[in-house]
């Protein structure tokens, strides 16, 4: 091995260091979720596997999935009343992430396990919103909007960062895979397609608010303190990306303005991020 390998190994294994601490709670003594292409409720071939894969633009999608989740008030109100995300984002999203990561690259048997766990959860999440109204997180109608504001969002960031190109016929496709994991989950109804979840969105934002909860919420997840200060830049960067990816409606709602004249350098950077994540990780 020349020096230059030697430098690239440790670079390679530092930056893969970094993401794994981000996406396992060590203190749980969690590991990298293992690829089984044998075994996995999709395959290799399928395109939640290729859109699911890509660590920079999961996180960028995810956090931009989050910011339209909680504009719908029950949503919103299972956070606020029955979990630790005030005081634990990072470990909100990274039970998220795992749950995506199982489900898409583990077993059949893992998946199942931790969507059983997801609904046992979802059946003790209920209450009532500050107009009286009650809310119950396994309602079909709010799996709903959960589900598709994180499909479209998955997927537009994939389509930004990673395969501008990707035709329509393969975002369907991302749809109506995704689409297994919303039915198990008891959601209803299910875009299993483009043109489905766009009409979906848009039937369900008569019903979508901003309160000072939401604020609130939506302030704690932009300006959550990095876990150190090697990952900073580039969570500035994908918080930054992830405002720019939602809809101008969305951010008009949460009063936050795109990056403007920044637009390319965000982008730019970003895209630098996701090229050299996946390097690290190839």
């Amino acid at each position: 091995m020349n020096p230059a390998q030697g430098i690239a190994r440790q670079l390679r294994g530092a930056l893969m260091g970094q993401v794994r601490a981000v996406f396992n709670d060590q203190n749980k003594g969690e590991k990298p979720v293992q690829r089984k292409p044998d075994e996995s409720l999709f395959g290799p071939e399928s395109v939640v596997w290729r859109v699911h894969g890509d660590v920079t633009t999961m996180m960028v999608g995810g956090v931009a999935a989050l910011l339209l989740q909680m504009l719908h008030p029950a949503v919103l109100a299972g956070v606020w009343d029955h979990s630790s995300f005030r005081g634990d984002m990072l470990g909100r999203l990274r039970r998220t992430a795992r749950f995506i990561a199982v489900t898409t690259y583990g077993s059949a048997a893992e998946a199942e396990e931790v969507i059983d766990k997801v609904r046992d959860v979802h059946t003790r999440v209920k209450g009532v919103l500050p107009d009286g109204t009650p809310y119950a997180a396994d309602d079909p109608h709010l799996l709903a909007w959960v589900h598709v504001t994180e499909a479209v969002s998955f997927l537009d960031a994939w389509i930004r960062y990673a395969e501008p190109g990707m035709s329509r016929a393969d975002q369907d496709a991302y749809f109506a895979d995704f689409a297994r994991i919303a039915e198990a989950l008891g959601t209803d109804p299910i875009p299993r397609s483009r043109a489905e979840a766009d009409a979906l969105i848009a039937a369900m934002r008569p019903e979508l608010l901003v309160d000072a909860r939401t604020r609130e919420v939506a302030r704690m997840v932009l300006d959550q303190p990095a876990p150190n200060l090697a990952v900073a830049p580039v969570q500035a960067l994908t918080f930054g990306a992830a405002v720019d990816l939602l809809p101008p409606w969305a951010r008009a709602m949460h009063g936050l303005s795109g990056p403007g004249l920044a637009t390319p350098a965000l982008r730019i950077g970003t895209r630098g991020v996701a090229s050299t994540l996946r390097w690290a990780f190839r």
